[in-house]
Order: C-alpha cells, then sequence, then structure tokens
C-alpha cells in the first residue's frame, strides 16, 4: 500500500506519495489530468531545470535571492541535471497549455531537494522568483530546441553528408541512366545522383542554422503578459548572461515579450526546416530502395546492406528495412509539423496555451531525425555498393541515348530511330542503320554516354 503526505497549497490539502519529491500543485495536476501516456519530453525538463538553476543565480547576483538560498538551489538543479531522476516529473502533455504545471512540478522538487531543517526553499516564492511559468515555459522550450538540434541532428545531418561525399568520390566515373518521370532519359554519373541527396541535406542545415536565431531569442523577463511584472530589467541581463555562460549557446532576450509570449512562430519557421529535411529524407530513401530494388526482378543497380530476413514466408528476401524506417519518421515529421504550426496559429490576446503539444512535437521530429539518419547511415549507406555491370546493362539498353543525335540529323529523326527500336526490339544503332540517317561510323563517334555527362 502507498503511503500519503499531507502537503498544502493555496486550494488546501493534498495527499501526496510519502517517497515523492513533488507537493500539491504536481499531484492536482497528476489527478486532473490523465489523459495518454505521453510525458513532458525530457530534453524540456533538462532546460526548465537549467532555467531554475540560472534564475536563481540571476536573483542572487542583483541581490534579491540570499546567497544561502542561492547556493541550495544551485546545488539541488545541478544533483538533478547531472543525474536526473525523470520519475519525479510525471506529468503529461495534456494538461493546461501554458506548462504551469510542470513548471510548478520543477519548482516543488528543487524546493524539496533544497530544503533542509534549518533553510526553508519555497516553491513560488525562491524557485520561481522573477518569474512566471507564461515566461519559463517558452524559455525552457527554446533552450531545448537549440540543444537538440545543435548538439544532435545537426552533427547527424553532417554524418550523412560526409558518407555521401565518400560514395560520390568511390563512383565518380561509374556512368548510368539518368531518370525522370520514372522513365528512362539521358545518362549522368552515380556519382551526379548522390549529389543532389547530399546537395539537400546541407541546405537542409543550413535552414536549421538561420532557424537557430530565432529560437535564440528568450521570453525569460517577460513574466506574466509581457510587462515584466516582479522581474527588472537587471535579472533579464543576468539570468541571460549566466544561461550563456552554461551553455556557450548566445542566447539574447527577446526585445519585445509581448510577442514571445503569445507568439511561436519561431517554431514554425524551424519545424518548417525540419519538414524540409524529411522531404529530403523521404526523396533519398525512396531513390535507395527504388535503385536497390529486386534484386533479378528490378533496377538492382545497388546493393545495400542485408540486415534481416525480410519475410516471415518467403525464404532468402532481403528488404529495404532502413530506407522504410526512414520514410516513416519522414512521414511522422511532416504531421507534427502540421500540429506545430495549427497550435502557433492559436495565440489569444498575450498568451498561447498550446505550448505542451508545441515542444513535444517538435522534440519528437528532432529526435526522430536524429535516430532515423544515424541509423541510415550505419546500416545502409555504409555498406552501399554500385552494381555496375546493372548500371551498363541498363545504360546500353536506353532509347534514349537517341538525344545525343539530336544536334546531327535533328528531334524528329531521332524520334523516329527510338520509336522503330522500341517496336521492333532492335537497337538504336541498328535502327538509325537501317533508317539511313547515320553511318555506323558517325553513330559510334555521336551517340557516347561518357560525353553526355558533364563534371
Amino acid at each position: 500500500m502507498t503511503e500519503y503526505r499531507i502537503e498544502k497549497d493555496s486550494l488546501g490539502p493534498v495527499e501526496v506519495p510519502k517517497a515523492a519529491m513533488w507537493g500539491a500543485q504536481t499531484q492536482r495536476s497528476l489527478n486532473n489530468f490523465k489523459i495518454g501516456g505521453q510525458k513532458m519530453p525530457q530534453g524540456l525538463l533538462l532546460s526548465l531545470l537549467l532555467v531554475k538553476k540560472v534564475a536563481a543565480q540571476a536573483n542572487f547576483s542583483i541581490g534579491k535571492l540570499s546567497e544561502e538560498k542561492n547556493q541550495a538551489l544551485q546545488q539541488a538543479a545541478q544533483q538533478m541535471l547531472d543525474k536526473p531522476d525523470f520519475s519525479q516529473f510525471p506529468l503529461v502533455v495534456w494538461q493546461t497549455g501554458s506548462g504551469t504545471q510542470t513548471n510548478m512540478n520543477i519548482n516543488e522538487v528543487l524546493a524539496h531537494l533544497a530544503s533542509t531543517s534549518e533553510l526553508i526553499i519555497h516553491p513560488n516564492d525562491d524557485v520561481n522568483m522573477s518569474q512566471s511559468s507564461n515566461d519559463v515555459f517558452p524559455t525552457a522550450m527554446h533552450i531545448a530546441a537549440v540543444t537538440e538540434i545543435t548538439q544532435k541532428l545537426l552533427p547527424a545531418i553532417e554524418k550523412a553528408v560526409v558518407q555521401l561525399k565518400h560514395i560520390e568520390k568511390e563512383n565518380h566515373k561509374v556512368i548510368k541512366i539518368g531518370r525522370t518521370h520514372l522513365q528512362d532519359a539521358t545518362p549522368i554519373t552515380f556519382a551526379q545522383e548522390v549529389s543532389g541527396w547530399r546537395t539537400g541535406l546541407e541546405h537542409n542545415q543550413k535552414m536549421l542554422e538561420q532557424s537557430l536565431s530565432e529560437l535564440r531569442q528568450l521570453a525569460i523577463g517577460g513574466t506574466a503578459v509581457g510587462t515584466g511584472l516582479n522581474a527588472t530589467a537587471e535579472y533579464t541581463v543576468a539570468f541571460i548572461d549566466s544561461l550563456n555562460q552554461e551553455t556557450q549557446q548566445n542566447f539574447v532576450s527577446n526585445p519585445n515579450k509581448f510577442h514571445a509570449l503569445a507568439s511561436k512562430d519561431a517554431f514554425v519557421f524551424a519545424s518548417g526546416a525540419l519538414k524540409a529535411l524529411a522531404a529530403n529524407g523521404m526523396k533519398m530513401a525512396n531513390d535507395i530502395r527504388w535503385l536497390a530494388s529486386g534484386p533479378r526482378s528490378g533496377l538492382g543497380e545497388i546493393s545495400i546492406p542485408a540486415n534481416e530476413p525480410g519475410s516471415s514466408i518467403m525464404p532468402g528476401k532481403i528488404n529495404p528495412t532502413q530506407a522504410e524506417a526512414l520514410t516513416m519518421v519522414c512521414v511522422q515529421v511532416m504531421g507534427n509539423d502540421t500540429a506545430i504550426g495549427i497550435a502557433a496559429s492559436q495565440g489569444n490576446f498575450e498568451l498561447n496555451v498550446f505550448m505542451p503539444v508545441i515542444i513535444y512535437n517538435f522534440l519528437e521530429s528532432v529526435e526522430l531525425l536524429t535516430d532515423a539518419l544515424d541509423s541510415f547511415v550505419d546500416h545502409c549507406l555504409i555498406g552501399l555498393k554500385v552494381n555496375q555491370a546493372k548500371m551498363t546493362e541498363l545504360l546500353e539498353q536506353s532509347l534514349m541515348l537517341v538525344t545525343a543525335l539530336n544536334s546531327h540529323i535533328g528531334y524528329d529523326k531521332g524520334a523516329e530511330i527510338a520509336k522503330k527500336a522500341f517496336a521492333e526490339g532492335t537497337t538504336l544503332k541498328e535502327a538509325a542503320l537501317a533508317l539511313g540517317y547515320v553511318s555506323a561510323t558517325d553513330y559510334d563517334a555521336w551517340v557516347r554516354p561518357e560525353k553526355m555527362v558533364r563534371e
């Protein structure tokens, strides 16, 4: 049987499990919001803990918080940052849209950890000093987003870019048939095809880096409605200085706190960059699984690692599972972007109250893309091999090589050659000679795939 203790808040007494570090307001949220099982993201919780540590230091530096309480709060926050006990933060995403209850959960746990028999730390008066959930929660959202993008996602993209460059270097002379509309087109090198994937990821890197300038603008100091009630300008400056010492991320105070509290456009912008990455990831993964299709009844131009059996009924079948996983992640990210966009549009007057669902979906997108790209590199791209014989076979069979004759005999005669070859099942050369439009010597001189590609 669970043992309980009695905690009190402004609404009265509440039974709280004796072993829990949280207090009455956290317990009320647990009791009132039994909705789903999605907990607040760990990245957000860690950022909230960091906000509390930094806020204590800022309040101390401007003379509002005693040195004794500051030290106690610093130690409590750092203890939880070093060895997080996420069981003490049990609240679900589906709660108040301002994140107030999660802010209070953090306040209550830190007050519990920092208090002693000689020193009482109050969750509101001390831990939440100079703050409101309305500026703390979005500040933590921005810190979490910047941290996850810079420390996890951008390195994962760079890892993929490096491996794609390696594939390009290995295959810069391998010529294959290009395809448009899923139909044969003119030749390209495999390195050129891969360069399209790689350049897309490099553009995504730049897009995400551009989004960071918006995410680095913080709401802290706006308190309840953007006016900064109960906080001072000196506190905001001290907070930003202390935060940047902790993170080395160059955060700044948003110059308009009314915008910072009510608008979540920075997340819409950054989520758009995540969706763009998902779109390029989808394209790359789909291209690879098409090129690896077969092994005997598909394109078969490349092979990818055989990571696990592909069928419960067909022996020997191997499937492009890493490509499938990446494409499913991309679909989820696109869905998350829709949720973020709608939620961000719902700011009313001085506050947006869809913040938990925004940060939940945003951090999920970052985490999924990070993990999926890492997995795709490790278990697919690193083992990708070119089947040059198959590429050459398909290249030589292509009717679109006739394009090389356009400048010599014209488009219409070239089309006639292609149609004749296709209808009669002959080669382009045989059809061209039969029609008398070129000599064998001219055909061999003009139809050369290696001359149809540009480095």
